[in-house]
């Protein structure tokens, strides 16, 4: 019991530390969720051995929190997306890309001494993203609802819901005809609970104004409610042999259908219950089984998979992006940053990983090398699509057009644009002082995502208000310029 504790105090320490070390990076450039996972790496079993992530208890607390995370990234989405043109492009892109990491690791992992058993692992490795890690950063990044955040909503689901599926059918033991009959069965279920649950909600009328006048009550019994069906259909999906990541995303989806419009106080209940305690404890506990140093032992196959996750997945993606017409004009940032966060690859990557060394398919330094890999995504990714912003804010293709065009000599093109530069870095600084007075977090993923909102780019030309003085661009130049600019955020909103 003492060693059960123990590895719990040092886990909260973590989660207590974490939010504290990613504030103090200017932009909040590292998200939290990295230095709970390092955190977890540092204090776990290879590491300061603080945490033992094999202890039952400490399990059980990781997979609830694993649970709430997939609810919550459920509940996020609509449904009619996934089923409309973009949901159809989201899937086909998926499929390019699994076929595409069965040519990567024939080609390129097979000389890295992986024998063809492991090779339907690796590439549905290769098609992962981490919407469940994803949704707290788009969250506090405040992406929900932009066009990004919304791209990212259907790609990433898609990427999470279609290799659990996967593992399913090609890592499973049974037959496919089993395995279909289970996934089939596990969809009756979830669909009885969704038509017991909106019975209850539209014909119960007592137990219905039961659950709202005690909301909020102590006895606390709607979030009871949403518990047992999250806790039910983890059950279930344990029951049929699927990944539990299934069965919380479906809770979050049912949650959804029941509540079409949201529910803010459900949605700040969970939000409490959920980022207080649930989920920190799985990000740490994720990063607790990993061994940084063997993974650094092989840096070759480290780097070829982030290498092949930028490939397969990253690649496809962005053109999917462009090849569907409602995403096609999509500026060149939105579709790095959409492609960017859908490389990100870590919960499943733990679960694949983890069912192919029970199976003999990977051996146990290989899957902690892949694990290590997925977990520097979560490092790597947001921190590039914070620094999209300085790029942007330079604008090279813009300037290339001009020296292209010869509307300037190179000398001028290159100053106009560094003044430009340096004024909009102003601005930027001085909104996010002003933001974090009012004790708000403020991105560059936030700037891009809403920038009329903190008019960091007057429309018609105009400076901003915060804006550096003492520019010395010509005037013809700069208004092209500001006109360009205004253009872009235009389109962007």
């Amino acid at each position: 019991m003492a060693e059960i504790y123990y590895s719990l105090v040092t886990i909260l320490l973590v989660t207590v530390v974490s939010p504290f070390v990613a504030s103090l990076i200017p932009g909040r450039a590292v998200p939290e969720v990295v230095f709970l996972v390092f955190g977890g790496a540092i204090c776990g079993k290879f590491g300061l051995a603080g945490i033992n992530p094999d202890l039952e208890p400490v399990k059980l607390l990781a997979d609830l929190g694993m649970g709430f995370l997939f609810l919550k990234a459920g509940y996020e989405i609509d449904t009619r997306d996934l089923l409309g043109r973009t949901g159809a492009y989201a899937a086909g892109s998926w499929l390019v890309s699994l076929g595409l990491g069965f040519a990567v690791v024939a080609l390129v992992f097979s000389r890295l001494g992986f024998g063809q058993s492991s090779w339907v692992a690796l590439a549905i490795c290769m098609t992962t993203t981490a919407y469940g890690t994803l949704a707290p950063i788009m969250h506090d990044r405040r992406l929900q609802g932009t066009r990004v955040g919304k791209a990212v909503d259907v790609y990433g689901s898609l990427g999470e819901i279609l290799p659990v599926l996967a593992m399913a059918f090609l890592l499973s033991s049974r037959s496919l005809a089993r395995t279909g009959a289970l996934l089939l069965a596990f969809v009756l279920v979830c669909l009885a609970v969704y038509l017991l649950s909106s019975k209850v909600r539209d014909g119960g009328r007592r137990f219905r104004r039961f659950l709202v006048e005690n909301a909020g009550s102590s006895s606390q019994p709607l979030m009871r409610l949403v518990i047992l069906l999250l806790v039910f259909l983890l059950f279930a999906t344990t029951m049929f042999e699927f990944d539990a990541a299934l069965g919380a995303f479906a809770a979050g989806l049912i949650l959804r259908a029941l509540f079409p419009n949201g529910s803010e106080p459900l949605e700040q209940k969970i939000d409490v219950i959920s980022n207080s305690f649930f989920q920190p404890v799985f990000f740490v506990v994720s990063g607790a089984s990993l061994d940084l140093a063997a993974a650094t032992r092989d840096l070759p196959l480290l780097l070829g998979f982030i290498l092949a996750l930028v490939v397969v997945r990253g690649f496809v993606v962005a053109a999917s992006l462009k090849a569907d017409p409602s995403t096609r004009d999509m500026d060149w940032h939105e579709v790095f940053s959409t492609s960017a966060y859908c490389t990100m690859a870590l919960p499943l990557i733990v679960a694949i990983t983890s069912l192919a060394r029970d199976g003999g398919l990977l051996s146990a330094t290989a899957a902690s090398v892949l694990v290590t890999s997925a977990a520097l995504t979560v490092l790597i990714v947001p921190t590039i699509t914070s620094f999209v912003r300085v790029v942007e804010e330079v604008a090279p293709a813009s300037a290339a057009h001009q020296i292209a065009r010869h509307e300037a000599p190179l000398e001028q093109v290159l100053h106009d644009h560094l003044d430009t530069f340096h004024e909009r870095q102003q601005a930027f600084h001085d909104v996010r002082r002003s933001v974090h007075r009012e004790g708000r977090r403020f991105s560059s993923a936030e700037y891009f995502a809403h920038p009329h909102e903190h008019g960091l780019h007057h429309p018609h030309g105009e400076r901003h208000p915060h804006a550096a003085h003492g520019t010395h661009a010509t005037p013809g130049t700069r208004a092209t310029g500001e006109k360009d600019a205004a253009s872009r955020d235009e389109a962007r909103s």
